[in-house]
């Protein structure tokens, strides 16, 4: 059996643990699902029914971490030798991104998607205040500092430039300079590629 066991359905957010996984170099068996159906059996993996899931059999227990931004960061504790942690120096701005992107650019950017309107003077009740503000703070880091944590690539890059990928290939954030060249430091690394082509052969034969 493999260290770590990785349920994901082809085209989702699974992608973006896949590509951690790639990162950290974990020894996984991915179980593939589909969209609108689950095995009775992954409710007890995951109550919420979402993918991805990530179980880890260490010792003989088995954990369970939910959530891209858990998943990321664990496999990066996991695997120190990856050299994925920030250091001392770079940690607060690890967690400081890692989480926005969690918490208020993915908010935000949803919140577009789906039409959902604040109400007036509301902007500073709401997490993410609003998409603009969101990003203008993203720009403003992405135009001083290469990456998440500063001037190296991090597992915190992992999440925070998927929502990158993903944005800007569907529109849902708007194509800045900083953002672009931040994609492409990203996108140019040999575990993203290796991570993509696998789902992409998925998808390609559920296509077939």
């Amino acid at each position: 059996m493999a260290a770590f066991t990785f349920y994901t359905v082809a085209m989702s957010r699974g992608q973006i643990a896949r590509w951690a996984l790639h990162e950290a170099g974990a020894d996984y068996d991915h179980v593939m699902m589909e969209w609108d159906s689950r095995p009775e059996s992954f409710t007890a993996i995951n109550p919420m029914n979402k993918v991805p899931a990530l179980v880890h059999h260490h010792q003989g227990h088995d954990h369970v971490i939910t959530e891209c931004a858990a998943i990321n960061h664990y496999l990066a504790e996991t695997h120190p030798a990856a050299g994925l942690l920030p250091d001392a120096h770079e940690k607060a701005a690890y967690f400081r991104w890692l989480f926005f992107a969690a918490g208020p650019l993915e908010q935000a950017i949803m919140a577009k998607m789906m039409g959902w309107q604040l109400a007036e003077g509301k902007d500073s009740t709401a997490g993410f205040g609003t998409l603009e503000r969101t990003l203008d703070a993203l720009d403003g880091w992405l135009s001083a500092h290469d990456f998440a944590a500063g001037p190296r690539f991090t597992m915190a890059d992992t999440y925070i430039g998927s929502q990158f990928v993903w944005g800007l290939r569907f529109g849902s954030i708007p194509e800045r300079p900083a953002f672009k060249a931040y994609v492409e430091r990203i996108t140019q690394r040999p575990a993203y590629a290796q991570a993509n082509a696998v789902d992409a052969a998925i998808i390609k034969a559920a296509q077939a």
